[in-house]
């Protein structure tokens, strides 16, 4: 996700390709998905379905989509990928149980 004009953008857009908004408004509908699924599921049993649930999609996405054929290498990266964004996420002081923020 780069810094991107206008234009490029849009063109981005038309390809399929997300640009930052444009990915955090698409992981937002997951969180939404998420959050009203937690009102009935409790939130220890659902986040492991959503990790299963992303683990099976990126299998996928490898296998039929990318044609991986190294796959360990794929899991390494992606696992970083994950350990990366999960770090950001535990240091972002609006997920303290003090504050108003969900998901």
């Amino acid at each position: 996700m780069s810094e991107q004009n206008r234009s490029e953008r849009r063109a981005a857009r038309k390809d399929g390709k997300l640009d930052t908004t444009a990915f955090l408004k698409t992981a937002d509908k997951f969180i939404d998905v998420a959050n009203r699924e937690n009102q009935r599921v409790l939130a220890t049993e659902l986040h492991m379905a959503f990790l299963f649930a992303s683990a099976r999609y990126s299998a996928h996405v490898a296998k039929m989509v990318q044609n991986v054929d190294e796959h360990e290498k794929f899991v390494e990266h992606m696992t970083t990928q994950y350990q990366e964004m999960l770090r950001q996420h535990l240091a972002d002081d609006a997920l303290d149980p003090d504050s108003q923020a969900h998901g």
